[in-house]
């Protein structure tokens, strides 16, 4: 029987057939489930729809790069990221590194070391997985997460599956501003690219949450975003 972690998914981004290859035999040869993508692009996609436990990615690549992809996967996820490099890539390398990769290997590299990095980083993974969530319960509000109900100052209320999932994902961030980008791609997709849509579901899901005209809960951050206030005051 295989162990949780080499069952891990691990996405290999890079437009180096060659590279691509190698990884893909090594990593499978070691049990874990192996998807690749060419670009930053297509590896969002994927990621989104897939939920990698790993991603590995080059840095120079057409159309979106690795420290671009390091930092639109960051803003919305916590999947550990390992950056590959050349010698002559070291402020790339500090790029991505500020942008949320986790470690990096400089190419040419080590089959052995790669898979060294790799282990260390999902077990690191899996010691900061927390149990399953149940609830949030933050200030005014209630979510319970496998039932879909609301509970806002005692009272239930009924939401649209989006206007649910907007609410999980600001809960689940008090007190921080949210792009319009990350609360998109959150709810929607890496796909999506369609503010209105965030603007018109955030409109209804104040209608039934706040008491007045006035939002209290959910501050909008003019031209970047959402902040989400639990208790409707400046606590957060």
């Amino acid at each position: 029987m295989r162990s949780a972690e080499t069952q891990a998914r691990i996405l290999i981004v890079d437009d180096e057939p060659q590279i691509i290859r190698v990884l893909r035999t090594s990593l499978s040869t070691q049990g874990y489930l192996v998807r690749t993508a060419s670009n930053g692009v297509e590896a969002l996609t994927i990621a989104t729809e897939w939920q990698p436990n790993l991603v590995i990615t080059d840095i120079s690549m057409p159309q979106m790069n690795g420290v671009e992809l390091c930092r639109d996967l960051r803003s919305h996820s916590q999947v550990p990221i390992i950056v590959l490099s050349v010698r002559e890539q070291d402020r790339q390398k500090i790029e991505a590194l500020d942008a949320g990769a986790d470690d990096y290997v400089t190419k040419p590299f080590s089959i052995q070391e790669l898979q060294a990095r790799v282990r260390a980083q999902l077990r690191r993974q899996q010691a900061a997985t927390p149990a399953p969530q149940q609830e949030i319960q933050a200030g005014d509000f209630l979510i319970q997460l496998a039932q879909h109900r609301v509970f806002v100052r005692g009272k239930e209320i009924h939401l649209t599956p989006k206007q649910f999932d907007i609410l999980v994902y600001l809960a689940q961030h008090p007190g921080q501003m949210l792009t319009h980008r990350a609360i998109l791609h959150a709810v929607w997709g890496t796909t999506a690219d369609q503010p209105e849509y965030l603007r018109v579901n955030i409109g209804q899901l104040r209608k039934k949450i706040e008491t007045s005209d006035e939002p209290r809960y959910i501050l909008t951050e003019p031209w970047i975003g959402y902040r989400f206030r639990p208790t409707g005051d400046e606590s957060y």
